[in-house]
């Protein structure tokens, strides 16, 4: 999601930031026991958590909690890749379907099977023989379109991926590297879904031809490029079409100050391609005992409810709490386009390459 997640990088710095809580006691995230130091996060830029979530962990646990926030997640997925001999960290999260196999197949993680495991949902386990990784949100990969652009222009907005190739939304829409971007994979992801293995070159000709733009990541892409978002409006950005989430509208309703009666952006439901994101005690972990008090936590009911106006993703445990902006502005794609993790594995190394030949050169 690279679930996902994703407005909430306005506010959070990027690098090392300590999130710790005042009067951290021992005991383990189930209460039983006595744990001490730091416990540290790796994660993409996205990473934003509540202080009295934080601060509940540290008590249960007895660790201190640590955050490295290391660029979009299909860059983060590739330091930690290249560093898991001596890691940053001892968790890494944000790890989404589109990149898992290469963070597996590299041996990025060690086994854990969290606490409660049996209570995520169904649909969203892997790796179940092996425990390597632990599901934590799911999202959308949609593309996102400026309600006022579109209706100052009297133009209907685009609802399906055939519609971004049509003469009316030539140079609109902005995307993100699917080399770099997990969104941007997620949307090229999207394309050989709907298209099958060879259509979906033929379709991002035509889409090419049809004024895409590329950035190298979501932040850009988002708060720079398109015009639709806070951030974009300060820019004076000039596109109103941008690949993002289906919980980027809601985003922008809980941001506003004041807030809109409606969200200032819509979703383009016909373009969506569903994100889930996974954590994993990494191999080398200095703390692995902390790293596993983290994981407990990451799927606890506490975390779990906090999540979902935090980072704008859906939680994956059962009976977790979906905020009502979610419900109202922001619901799950009814149809998302979907791959087998079998299938990304094999081709999505190919798929990039040919996807970059195609597109930016």
């Amino acid at each position: 999601m690279g679930i996902t997640k994703k407005i909430t990088v306005l506010a959070v710095g990027l690098g090392l930031v300590t999130l710790s809580a005042c009067g951290s006691s021992g005991g383990d995230a189930d209460g039983s026991g006595g744990g001490s130091g730091t416990v540290t996060l790796v994660s993409h830029n996205s990473w934003a958590v509540s202080k009295d979530v934080v601060a509940a962990f540290e008590k249960q646990s007895g660790y201190q909690l640590k955050v490295l926030e290391d660029g979009d997640a299909g860059q983060a997925v590739n330091k930690a890749v290249l560093t898991k001999d001596n890691p940053q960290g001892d968790v890494f999260f944000g790890v989404d379907n589109t990149l898992l196999s290469r963070a597996l197949d590299n041996g990025l993680f060690q086994p854990y099977e969290a606490k409660d495991a049996d209570l995520i949902l169904p649909e969203y386990r892997v790796d179940e023989d092996k425990h390597r990784v632990t599901p934590v949100d799911s999202g959308d990969v949609c593309v996102n379109y400026d309600k006022a652009w579109f209706s100052e222009h009297d133009l209907t907005p685009p609802k399906t991926f055939d519609d971004l190739i049509e003469p009316a939304y030539k140079d609109l829409l902005v995307v993100e590297n699917a080399s770099t971007s997990s969104p941007g994979l997620g949307f090229l992801l999207g394309t050989a879904a709907k298209y099958g293995d060879e259509g979906w070159q033929d379709y991002w000709k035509k889409l090419k031809a049809n004024g895409v733009k590329v950035v190298d990541g979501w932040e850009q892409a988002y708060n720079e490029e398109f015009s639709g978002s806070a951030g974009g409006k300060q820019a004076e950005a000039d596109r109103p079409l941008v690949v993002s989430y289906a919980s980027s509208p809601p985003a922008e309703v809980v941001y506003a100050d004041p807030r809109p009666d409606t969200a200032p952006t819509g979703v383009a439901e016909g373009t969506c391609f569903r994100q889930v994101e996974y954590a994993g005690l990494l191999s080398n972990a200095k703390n692995p005992e902390g790293g596993k008090a983290l994981l407990d936590f990451l799927i606890s009911r506490t975390f779990q409810d906090d999540m979902p106006l935090n980072m704008f993703v859906y939680p994956v445990r059962e009976a977790a709490q979906v905020p009502e902006e979610f419900v109202k502005f922001g619901p799950q794609a009814k149809d998302p386009q979907t791959m087998a993790p079998e299938k990304i594995a094999a081709n999505r190394d190919q798929w990039v390459k040919s996807w970059t030949s195609l597109v930016l050169k």
